[in-house]
């Protein structure tokens, strides 16, 4: 039974870590394990364990999945609005994690608040709905927001364009996240970081051309400047290959386009008889489900992957525990991306009139068996 006169030894512990938390330990950092709490403290883990738990009740801590304890960042710290409209579909979740989890990485290092749900924008809403919802973010203390435009559709899109009209009213700063809004040859409004689609699929289509592919085409989706600079990395890609190697005969361009007026699989089915009418050999997807959805049509229907057609894909979506053939991929940047989107908001607040600008940031090529075969398990490049 524990003295009358003493806390239990759980509370002590936890005392202990609050005023530590209080002086600014392990702001934005992850804190000791539970084993390593019990050691630092010469008490049992069930104890390190209870003394967490009365941390978590008073909104002091907080738990990732799969990660550890880390500290709620404090008041003071800078609270920002994710707004990331993605595409609908099966794989809206994993492209949700894959955005997400850069910010939450360098929330860690950095304290800030991350509010996902602050401004949830919906086709329905009206003008001043829109427009009171940003408001009442900003008077809930966010100081600004990164968006993550929709490509999906012109509707979508008009949706965004209210949204921004409306952050620009309420004098809400915003860092575009990822891509510009969707259209061709936008002109570029807002800050933007992106990943470097255009090494993405330089890199992608060189790969491809140094396993032998000679008729190497690239999947495309919607008018966005993301997709736009695929296309780009591609082309000169070819073209450049064409002028060292006196092949312009050979090395045709081939773009493809994903419908999204046809079902999903219906959408892949079309662009595995697309691939097989213009004997292709490989395929650059804008994004790695397309490139799995596509290999699953061709492998239906006779054609060998990697032996045949080699596809690559794009992000290193977190899929890989979902199919026997590894996916190569241009590896998605999340964290350094998060970096670059928060060093452009604090200089936005900074400087709100100079003129936007966009920062791109490289990923890694990782090669799986999708394009080089059982053996291909080799190191990013």
């Amino acid at each position: 039974m524990a003295d009358a006169n003493h806390a239990p030894k759980y509370i002590e512990v936890a005392s202990a870590l609050e005023l530590q938390i209080r002086d600014g330990k392990w702001d934005g950092g992850k804190m000791p394990s539970v084993r390593g709490i019990a050691n630092l403290h010469s008490v049992s883990v069930v104890t390190a364990s209870r003394a967490l738990q009365v941390l978590r009740d008073k909104g002091l801590i907080q738990t990732i999945e799969r990660s550890g304890c880390y500290r709620v960042p404090p008041p003071s710290a800078d609270r920002w609005a994710l707004v990331l409209r993605l595409t609908p579909g099966q794989w809206q979740k994993a492209t949700l994690s894959l955005s997400q989890i850069g910010f939450e990485a360098l929330a860690r290092r950095e304290p800030m608040h991350l509010e996902m749900d602050a401004i949830s924008p919906t086709l329905g809403m009206t003008d001043a709905e829109i427009r009171g919802s940003v408001r009442i973010a900003k008077e809930a203390g966010v100081r600004g927001v990164f968006f993550l435009p929709s490509r999906y559709s012109d509707e979508e899109m008009k949706l965004d364009e209210r949204l921004l009209s409306a952050c620009k009213v309420e004098a809400l700063p915003v860092v575009l996240f990822e891509r510009n809004l969707r259209g061709n040859n936008r002109e570029l409004q807002y800050d933007l970081v992106a990943m470097d689609d255009v090494d993405g699929a330089a890199r992608c289509t060189r790969h491809l051309l140094a396993q032998g592919r000679q008729r190497v085409a690239i999947v495309v989706a919607s008018p966005t400047s993301s997709h736009n600079d695929k296309v780009a990395g591609y082309l000169h890609t070819l073209h450049a290959a064409s002028l060292e190697t006196n092949r312009q005969a050979e090395l045709k361009p081939v773009v493809l386009y994903q419908s999204h007026d046809l079902p999903t699989r219906d959408a892949y089915a079309k662009l595995a008889d697309q691939v097989r009418k213009l004997r292709l050999d490989g395929v650059v997807c804008y994004q790695d489900y397309t490139a799995m959805g596509l290999i699953i049509e061709l492998l239906a229907r006779g054609t060998k992957v990697p032996d045949d057609v080699a596809v690559v894909g794009s992000d290193d979506l977190p899929i890989e525990n979902l199919f026997t053939i590894g996916i190569t991929t241009y590896a998605y940047p999340s964290e350094g991306m998060a970096e670059q989107a928060v060093r452009l908001m604090q200089e936005r607040l900074k400087d709100p009139h100079r003129k936007p600008i966009k920062v791109v940031v490289p990923g890694r090529l990782i090669i799986r068996e999708s394009s080089a075969g059982a053996s291909a398990h080799r190191p990013p490049e």
